[in-house]
């Protein structure tokens, strides 16, 4: 990751607006967040700056609160979200709103699946090297992206990890014991699956490397590949047939979903 931007004095000002209009109209938080089929977290987020609303929010804002144009207007003018890289804030928008979403990894755990303890161990160890300020901004945003998993049960996420990320024990022996646990707690969830691809493994479909997978509400496909230093969003048909046909082939490859979590039990210890 590069270094992230900070706090956009646009995303204030655009919550500023949100909450003066609601707040003209008579409307509580909970109320709004009811009309705009929101949650009262997410409302107050937006409205603090902390959030990028997506195109939904300010069209039902906009409907809620009289259509005076306001709030497209000031969308429009929202330059950077803070905690993500610049490369990364479309795919982000697009995950806001996705109806499925599947990823493959081999380089570290996938960010909605981190633990505070991972993901700080990856801040604090980055370079060049992040102050203070900037790693808490990428927390506060890596956390809020996690909510899509709670927030979203009718959006199916599906995660392929490699088991040798877990071996390598980042952050150590305890946090790798908490990021197990935490797996094995997001795998509870009825819209996530989580599969383990086996270490002795001679060959499998992803070996091109990390891929993400996206399916919106009007059933079009976009792809995601990340490298060291930028991201790649994937729009062409046959592009996206090749990696939906190599992840279909990988879940087949991979353990099944009792046999990866049979795996994640013995690595926490459990008998």
């Amino acid at each position: 990751m590069v270094d992230e931007p900070e706090y956009s004095d646009s995303l204030r000002t655009f919550g500023a607006v949100v909450q003066a209009l609601r707040e003209h109209a008579g409307l509580g938080r909970e109320e709004f967040a009811e009309q705009v089929r929101y949650s009262r977290h997410t409302v107050a987020s937006v409205e603090q700056g902390r959030r990028m609303p997506d195109p939904a929010f300010v069209e039902r804002a906009e409907d809620v609160l009289g259509n005076t144009g306001a709030l497209r207007r000031a969308a429009a003018h929202l330059a950077r979200q803070p905690g993500l890289a610049a490369w990364f804030r479309q795919w982000a928008r697009m995950e806001r709103v996705a109806i499925t979403l599947y990823t493959y990894e081999c380089r570290l755990i996938p960010g909605l699946l981190q633990t505070e303890a991972y993901a700080r161990t990856l801040f604090t160890q980055q370079l060049p090297p992040l102050d203070d300020q900037q790693i808490e901004e990428q927390w506060r945003a890596r956390a809020e992206r996690q909510e899509l998993l709670r927030s979203r049960p009718n959006t199916t996420f599906s995660f392929i990890l490699e088991e040798h990320l877990l071996k390598r024990r980042t952050g150590g022996s305890e946090t790798t014991r908490q990021l197990v646990d935490h797996l094995l707690h997001l795998a509870d969830l009825r819209n996530v699956e989580v599969q383990i691809m086996p270490t002795e493994c001679e060959w499998h479909a992803g070996l091109d490397g990390p891929m993400q997978l996206l399916e919106t509400p009007e059933n079009q496909w976009f792809a995601y590949c990340e490298g060291q230093r930028g991201g790649l969003l994937i729009s062409d048909p046959k592009e996206l047939s090749t990696l939906q046909k190599r992840y279909v082939r990988m879940r087949a490859q991979a353990l099944s979903t009792p046999d990866s979590l049979s795996l994640l039990q013995r690595m926490r210890g459990d008998p």
